[in-house]
């Protein structure tokens, strides 16, 4: 397809400047001139972009950053407005989603064995390039998802990574068909998470600290809410670990049956304190990371979300006010997944 170009004007967005607690104001407003898409890229004009956790992390700097004044943001929900030299899936005006994962080299061995995730020169938006906290962002082609051009696009954007993430983080978790599976931490990704796993007929027990995330859990159907670090009422098959907090991961271990995986979702987790091997790891409990997702996650995850109707909770906030959709997620304010929206 024949390249193209966009007219020229500045944009509006969010970069990180100075990364530390979100009380001194890590985020700051910028203009810039209109990016023009490269060789197998696409320029979006952006619908909505989800607020994810990974931003909280980058703007406070929990994760060093990979280069001066990015834009962050990487649930991105945009309508292609030009493209590049050799772009062949996509034209002006489909609309298109962006998410964490933006680039592999494509030959080491864990590209080639289905493992992208694990490639030691892997690229992400918001992180080594610019994200979706703006009004335009440029997504490579071969990392974009076709999405449903009629949809609501405050509520596809928390599927590009809550939704992804949680998947693979549900997989990971070793949940056995109709197995007991409990949530640590009840955001945006979790309450995705949540109904996939009640979809393939697992019994979801809920533990958080927020008393509006255990009414939003039970409504969504889990058999139990209680606090982070109560006992769930009956012993664990399997369970994730959304909440970024290392200590939960003794209480989430001991509260597993024999045999029994939990998976560490988060790109960042505080220390995790001392384990006792008899308590915690005995009887062939796994502790498993995630890391990531491939592209095969993203379609699965997609195909899979249309097909049982996922319900995607959403707090919308105006682009205008990032900075306080970070605030409000580093304080537990937020219901489900909150999601900017440009214009």
């Amino acid at each position: 397809m024949a390249s193209s170009a966009p007219v020229e004007e500045e944009f509006g967005g969010w970069a990180v400047g100075t990364p530390g607690p979100i009380g001194t104001g890590p985020l700051v407003r910028v203009r810039r001139r209109a990016p023009v898409p490269g060789p197998g890229e696409l320029l979006l004009r952006v619908e909505a972009c989800g607020v994810c956790r990974t931003d909280l992390h980058l703007a406070e700097g929990d994760l060093a950053p990979h280069r001066p004044a990015t834009v962050p943001g990487h649930e991105i929900v945009g309508r292609v407005t030009a493209v590049g030299e050799a772009v062949t899936r996509y034209r002006a005006g489909d609309r298109v989603g962006g998410a964490w994962l933006r680039g592999t080299c494509g030959v080491c061995r864990y590209c080639r064995t289905g493992r992208e995730n694990l490639c030691p020169r892997s690229l992400y938006t918001g992180w080594d390039a610019d994200g979706g906290f703006a009004e335009l962002a440029v997504l490579p082609e071969a990392f974009a998802y076709p999405l449903p051009p009629d949809q609501d696009a405050a509520s596809l954007a928390p599927l590009l990574c809550a939704g992804i993430i949680g998947y693979r983080s549900l997989r990971r978790s070793a949940l056995p068909e109709g197995g007991r599976l409990g949530i640590y931490g009840f955001g945006a990704s979790a309450h995705l998470a949540a109904q996939v796993a009640l979809a393939e007929g697992a019994t979801v027990h809920v533990l958080t600290r927020s008393a509006r995330a255990r009414e939003l859990a039970l409504a969504l159907g889990a058999a139990s809410a209680g606090d982070a670090y109560d006992r769930p009422p009956e012993p664990l098959d399997s369970a994730i670990l959304f909440a970024p907090v290392g200590d939960l991961v003794p209480v989430a271990l001991a509260a597993l049956d024999r045999s029994g995986t939990l998976a560490v979702a988060g790109i960042h987790l505080t220390d995790i304190p001392v384990l006792n091997y008899q308590r915690h790891l005995f009887q062939e409990r796994n502790l498993r990371s995630v890391t990531s997702n491939t592209r095969q996650d993203g379609r699965d995850f997609l195909a899979l979300a249309e097909r049982i109707g996922i319900q995607v909770t959403v707090s919308p906030y105006p682009l205008s006010r990032a900075d306080q959709a970070l605030a409000d997620l580093a304080a537990d304010r937020v219901d489900g997944a909150a999601v900017l929206l440009p214009g």
